[in-house]
Order: C-alpha cells, then structure tokens, then sequence
C-alpha cells in the first residue's frame, strides 16, 4: 500500500516584481530563518483552500490564488512531504505579523542573500531560472 505525502501549500506573493518573504518568530523551530509564507494541509481541504487559510491566519489577507509554480519534495522528521507553491498575484487587507517577525519586499535576484530552510530552496532555484528565461525573451 502506498503511503500518501504530507502537503503544505506556499506562496509566492507578488507586489509588481517583488516578492514577499517572511522571517520566523523565536518560538520556532526554524527561527530566523525566512520563507515563503503558507503551511500544512488540513483535511478535505483543497491546496487553494489550505493557502487562502494560512495566509489569512499569518497575516490577516485575503489572498487571490493563481497558478500553481512549482513543487519542493523533502523529508520532515523522517514523514515525506510535498510543498506545492503557487502564486497570489494579489490580496486584500493590511499584512499584520502573527507568526513571522518580520516580512520584506526583495527582487528575485536577492533570494539568495537571506537564509532560508531546505524546502524552500528548489523554489528560489525555479524562481531564478524562469527570471533567466523571462530575461532572454
């Protein structure tokens, strides 16, 4: 029998060519390091409901989900997951800080100058590539 992964949805939330990254609070397990904002999965939800919930529990938006970006398989305490990432093009209402420290606005080319945990990098690495791309167009 086939074991089904554990999903956490992120997003990358764009503000014209900016992203949104967010540092963890001291509580933490991953404390000071930053992320794509988002989380795990509940039950019977679906990846756009799962990210619509994280991002109003975390920073009490209203996200818009757009298309799905890309997928980052890694191990968590020996329990295989996947983190589906899509983008939020937009949102609606003030970003308020309950479970980060702080949040910033960088360009694509900035990811790599911040510390970010090991699910997160295939993610800058897809995200630097199509800025390749896109540039070469």
């Amino acid at each position: 029998m086939k074991t089904l992964k554990k999903k956490v949805i992120a997003a990358i939330i764009m503000q014209g060519d900016k992203i949104l990254i967010a540092q963890r609070k001291k509580q933490d397990e991953l404390y000071g390091k930053w992320e794509f904002p988002g989380g795990k999965m509940e039950a019977s939800e679906t990846d756009e409901q799962c990210l619509k919930r994280e991002l109003y529990e975390e920073f009490g938006i209203n996200a818009q989900i757009g298309e799905y970006f890309c997928t980052s398989s890694f191990l968590h305490k020996k329990i295989a997951m996947d983190m589906l990432v899509y983008y939020v093009p937009s949102f609606t209402g003030e970003i308020t800080l309950y479970d980060h420290q702080q949040i910033k606005w960088v360009n694509t080319n900035e990811l790599l100058g911040y510390d970010f945990p090991e699910p997160d990098k295939p993610v800058i690495e897809q995200l630097l590539k199509r800025r390749i791309l896109d540039d070469c167009k």
